[in-house]
């Protein structure tokens, strides 16, 4: 009994050791387009609703696209870390490398022509002008974002996250002098705030591969570039885009919110209510989300070493942690719900409704704790397929019908809205738990095992 309460002790200090930094440096990386945008916003009206709309566009397109994209290395580098595989780490790294590369030139083609794009979308042809060339001169920050997301992915798996939370402070501070300089010095106006997120991001890939060179950390893990980064990349594909897919479609659904809400009576005010609350939503989340990582890494550490009933051990630590921490955060969401709405706004109308949604917030991230943790416990095996049809199931067959139904059948408005969201959030829960408590994590670990063989024996590794 002693012995199984230090391994839960033990287990707990393992994921609250890699999810901290993981919090801080996700928040940090995602500041940077918010920095921008705030220095934009000293430009004038037009410059801000260009930036905000091409700072949408982009992550809809495709920075959520990027993350998806570079997840399945929770799987590949995860498991071959957790088997001592190390050599192979780099070359998953390197050949996530290549496609998410490769992926990033249509992507940028699309970014090219997004002013084009958004005209055609019915979007105001000022606001879609400024955000085209906003969106154009953020391309170069699309390739960093992607080469980025591959060291990020390839360190978090060895469990070594600090150097990522320093890096990433020191991006954000150098951002914050380098967007003053190209917005009010250079003259380049909102073209320069664009630039500086190119410039941010490949500035932190310098920082990374600096390191990654450097330290002794990586010495069996990252031994140079080899050509065999170039075999074996459909193995790579195949992860991938489900990956792609259950980060997708959960994304893309809270985009459609917004759009939802541009249809209600008094717009304006749903929009604006909405939009705070879903930005309130994905502050709070980074928190989550550095837990999902640390169980992602931890259960393919696990069942790469051939440890099945300690994978196991740790998505149930993960799920009490994630109850502890929705209750925490729910309460203090709570707590603030009739100030809140002033941060954003002046309106009192606007900090009313602020007010009456902030209870149904701190439940939607109770529920989405438990969802986040079970995702990451579900890459962590790379049962990626089975996310997908999750995700496209709660979200598009339950979670956005509901919304359209009670917001305007019901006429709930924006309430209805985010309890339809609830409602997908709450299924993702049910289906998730079915599937990690039906989880033979014995078959897993073999899994695991011939995915790290299979991928030593194409690559021609002995």
């Amino acid at each position: 009994m002693g012995s199984n309460k230090e391994e839960v002790v033990k287990e707990v200090r393992k994921q609250l050791g890699l999810a901290w930094p993981l919090v801080v440096s996700n928040l940090l990386l995602n500041a940077l387009g918010m920095i921008s945008v705030m220095f934009v916003g000293h430009l004038g009206e037009l410059a801000l609703s260009g930036a905000s709309m091409a700072t949408s566009f982009a992550g809809f397109t495709g920075f959520g696209l990027i993350i998806g994209l570079g997840s399945a290395l929770d799987t590949f580098c995860g498991q071959a870390f957790g088997a001592k595989e190390n050599y192979m780490l780099g070359i998953h790294m390197q050949r996530a490398m290549l496609v998410l590369t490769l992926v990033s030139v249509p992507v940028s083609f699309l970014w090219a022509f997004s002013g084009r794009i958004l005209v055609a979308l019915r979007q105001d042809r000022e606001i879609s002008a400024e955000a085209g060339i906003y969106a154009r001169w953020m391309i170069p920050a699309l390739f960093g974002y992607a080469v980025l997301q591959c060291q990020v992915r390839f360190m978090q798996t060895q469990n070594i996250v600090l150097p990522l939370m320093l890096t990433s402070g020191i991006t954000s501070l150098l951002h914050i002098l380098v967007c003053w300089l190209l917005v009010f010095k250079s003259g380049l106006g909102n073209r320069g705030a664009a630039l500086a997120n190119s410039i941010s991001y490949w500035f932190n890939v310098l920082l990374l591969a600096l390191y990654i060179k450097l330290s002794p950390a990586f010495n069996t893990t990252w031994t140079g570039f080899s050509r065999e980064a170039l075999k074996n990349v459909f193995s790579f594909i195949r992860l991938a885009v489900p990956s792609a897919l259950m980060m997708c479609l959960e994304f893309w659904s809270f985009e459609l919110l917004i759009l939802l809400s541009g249809l209600l009576p008094n717009p304006k005010l749903e929009t604006s209510v909405l939009s705070i609350i879903l930005n309130t939503a994905s502050m709070v989340f980074m928190i989550i989300l550095g837990l999902s990582t640390a169980i992602s890494v931890r259960v393919s550490n696990e069942l790469g070493a051939d440890r099945p009933h300690a994978a196991r051990m740790a998505v149930r630590v993960a799920a009490a942690l994630a109850l502890a921490e929705g209750l925490i955060v729910g309460l203090v969401i709570i707590m603030v719900r009739n100030v809140w709405g002033k941060v954003y706004s002046n309106e009192k109308e606007v900090v009313r409704h602020v007010a009456a949604l902030m209870p149904l917030l701190a439940l939607g991230h109770l529920v989405d704790g438990f969802q986040s943790v079970l995702s990451g416990a579900t890459r962590g095996c790379g049962l990626q397929k089975i996310g997908a049809f999750i995700n496209l199931g709660a979200y598009y067959i339950v979670g956005v019908p509901v919304s359209a139904i009670l917001a305007f059948v019901a006429h709930l408005r924006g309430k209805g809205l985010w309890i339809g969201i609830i409602c997908a959030l709450s299924l993702q829960d049910l289906l998730y738990g079915i599937i990690m408590l039906r989880t033979n994590w014995d078959k897993e670990a073999k899994k695991a095992r011939e995915r790290v063989y299979n991928s030593l024996t194409t690559d021609g590794e002995n």
